[in-house]
């Protein structure tokens, strides 16, 4: 079953290690990421955007898939069911539909309305024990039409969030969605170590895990991060392990190409990719 994202963080925090969460937008990559947790004893965070989730036709649906994957094939490790970068309205729709977890993005709002905001919806998710994530200072780049400059947070405004008791913080600390850019000047970790200090207990989350130094990824989880979201890097493998078997000719039947072979190679691709960020994040073995 899903459970909220509380206490696999409460617990990589403690332990100096990261869960990843790892984007999913069809039955494929849900699968793939399913069982390489399971096979590596991860817990393990699926997100799903606003977009992934209209394009899965909704919510609803999502919980659906999800549900039915861990049941059918035994899943056993914790596992919850996350909107990433939601609005205050898809927050509540999620709650409805049986998300484990949920983030309100208030970042590119006023610091007191995205204190509002984010009051209301601690409320409803404490009391049917939802995790919930906020964020302060926008991440850069672009995901399913969220565009960011790669904002360094204000520390005393990611305090005044995490202040309002909300289960993990998302701080922009120079980090972008998508692929990094050859002047990126790296991730700030003087702001990092500030507002852990700031908010002690606090699970941090890193944003845009694709394309970070491996040092880079480990500084940050010494210095607090306990979540990190990887989506491009997933897109990246699994187009690229689809796009060459399509341009091999394989399974080529008169018919048309076999679905299930043609995406196959893709999820493999995408089961890798996973393996790889489990065993740097530190979770393989934490569930």
């Amino acid at each position: 079953m899903l459970v909220s994202a509380k206490d696999m963080l409460n617990k990589a925090k403690a332990g100096h290690y990261a869960v990843g969460q790892f984007n999913i937008n069809n039955l494929e990559w849900t699968k793939a990421v399913l069982l390489t947790a399971q096979e590596l004893n991860s817990p393990v965070i699926l997100g799903v955007s606003e977009g992934a989730g209209k394009y899965m036709c909704g919510y609803k649906t999502v919980v659906g898939m999800v549900n039915g994957i861990l049941e059918e094939l035994n899943i056993t490790v914790p596992v919850a069911l996350h909107l990433d970068h939601g609005s205050y309205e898809g927050a509540l729709k999620c709650i409805e539909a049986g998300f484990s977890s949920v983030m309100f993005d208030g970042s590119h709002y006023p610091i007191d309305e995205n204190i509002a905001k984010t009051t209301d919806l601690v409320k409803i998710c404490n009391q049917k024990g939802i995790s919930l994530e906020a964020e302060v200072g926008s991440i850069g780049g672009e995901e399913d039409g969220v565009v960011g400059a790669g904002e360094v947070a204000d520390p005393k405004e990611c305090k005044a969030i995490a202040d309002l008791g909300v289960t993990m913080l998302a701080a922009g600390i120079g980090n972008i969605h998508g692929k990094y850019p050859a002047n990126w000047t790296g991730l700030s970790f003087d702001t990092l170590d500030e507002i852990q200090k700031l908010t002690e207990d606090m699970p941090l989350v890193l944003h845009g895990g694709t394309g970070i130094p491996e040092d880079m990824i480990k500084k940050a989880v010494s210095l607090g991060v306990a979540k990190i979201n990887v989506n491009t890097e997933c897109q990246l493998s699994f187009a690229a392990a689809t796009r060459k078997y399509i341009e091999e000719g394989k399974d080529l039947t008169g018919k048309g190409f076999d679905p299930r072979k043609l995406l196959a190679p893709g999820f493999e691709a995408i089961k890798a990719t996973v393996k790889e960020k489990m065993e740097l994040f530190g979770s393989v073995g934490k569930a």
